[in-house]
Formats: C-alpha cells, sequence, structure tokens
C-alpha cells in the first residue's frame, strides 16, 4: 500500500501551493486513493477519496476545499453533485465525459489506469471533467494521452516500471509530459514526489 507525500507547485511561476499526503491501493474492485491537503503553513487545505472499479471508472468520487464539497461517479458519462460552504443549496452536473479530473496526482493515475495505453500506440483523446480549486468549479476538458515509454529501473524490490506519457490539452495546445510508476506520480507538471514508504502497486494497463 503505497503511502507518502507529494508537493504542489504553481505550473507558471513555481509558487508552493501546498503538500498532499496520500496513501493508495489495489483492491478486488478496482483501485482507491485518499488524501489530504495543507497550505505551505501547514494548515488544512482539502482532501480526496477516489475509487476506481477494475476498468478505470470512477465509481465514488469525494472532493472537499474551502468547505465545498464534491461527490460523484461515472453515470450516464459522469454525474455530480457540487454543495457550496453553507450546505443549504447544491447543484448537480452531467457531461458525457470519460471520468474527473483535478489538481491532485490521484487524477493522473486514474486516468492512466482507464485508458490502458501501450508504448507506440496512437494518442488517445479523452473528456475528463476537472474541478479547479479553490472552489471546485467543474470544467469539461478534451486531452489527447500517449504512452511515449515505458522503462524498467532496477530496484531493490525488483524491476520498477516507469512510464511516460504525453498530455495534450486541445483547447489550449499546452503539451506536457507525465511519468508515472504504477500508481504513483514521479513527477508531473506541478507536482513533485517528496516521500515514498513503500513502493508503487502495480497498477496495471
Amino acid at each position: 500500500m503505497p503511502r507518502g507525500r507529494y508537493s504542489l507547485h504553481d505550473l507558471h511561476d513555481h509558487t508552493p501551493l501546498g503538500e498532499e499526503h496520500f496513501q493508495c491501493a489495489p483492491g478486488p474492485s478496482g483501485w482507491r486513493y485518499v488524501s489530504r491537503s495543507t497550505t505551505p503553513a501547514g494548515d488544512h487545505l482539502g482532501s480526496v477519496d477516489l475509487a476506481l472499479d477494475e476498468l478505470g471508472r470512477p465509481i465514488r468520487l469525494e472532493l472537499h476545499a474551502a468547505s465545498w464539497q464534491i461527490r460523484g461517479a461515472a453515470l450516464d458519462g459522469v454525474t455530480w453533485v457540487r454543495t457550496d460552504p453553507t450546505g443549504v443549496h447544491a447543484t448537480e452536473g452531467n457531461v458525457r465525459a470519460h471520468t474527473f479530473s483535478g489538481t491532485s496526482p490521484a487524477f493522473l493515475v486514474a486516468t492512466a489506469r482507464l485508458l490502458r495505453l501501450t508504448p507506440g500506440s496512437p494518442a488517445t483523446r479523452i473528456r475528463l471533467v476537472t474541478f479547479t480549486d479553490p472552489v471546485l468549479a467543474p470544467r469539461t476538458v478534451d486531452q489527447s494521452w500517449a504512452l511515449v515509454n515505458s522503462e524498467a529501473h532496477a530496484t531493490d524490490n525488483g524491476p520498477l516500471i516507469v512510464d511516460e506519457y504525453q498530455v495534450d490539452t486541445l483547447d489550449t495546445g499546452d503539451r506536457h509530459t507525465v511519468h508515472i510508476a504504477g500508481d504513483v506520480v514521479l513527477a508531473a507538471p506541478g507536482i513533485e514526489l517528496e516521500d515514498l514508504e513503500s513502493p508503487p502497486s502495480d497498477a496495471g494497463r
């Protein structure tokens, strides 16, 4: 069961945004990731609880940030309820999309599990609903994912397979690289793995 800590940074000026303390594990029905985020000063910032089925589809998502809350799942595309800080008003959303996204590294692993790409295969287009900080506002994003390299690295626990993905955001033309080993993000824009207490689990493709 991997457990560790990511540091999160602003994509443009690299300002520290905080840290995400996480643990994740495969299970009989898929994969689960839970985390809590803190500000650079150590104050509570939010939390993530994401569960996927064996095909990589989100069967439960719960996000908290700045008193806002999201509960969602794959249903007729993806469906979610966003609750305001007072808890009085709630709005429901539904988009013909494949999965969810957001600032947490969990969503990169989730997308990779859903796509199950192989090296050298054509890029795959995917539609995501991303929730933007700090108020978890939903936004639909189209991306293209390609697995450009898969390389084994020797470790004390046997070979570690590191997958290198090229991700293009289609409406802006932005292109970036994501490195994932099993169910842990090793490096991605705005994300650095700072501490890992146990080896990644094999996420499968």
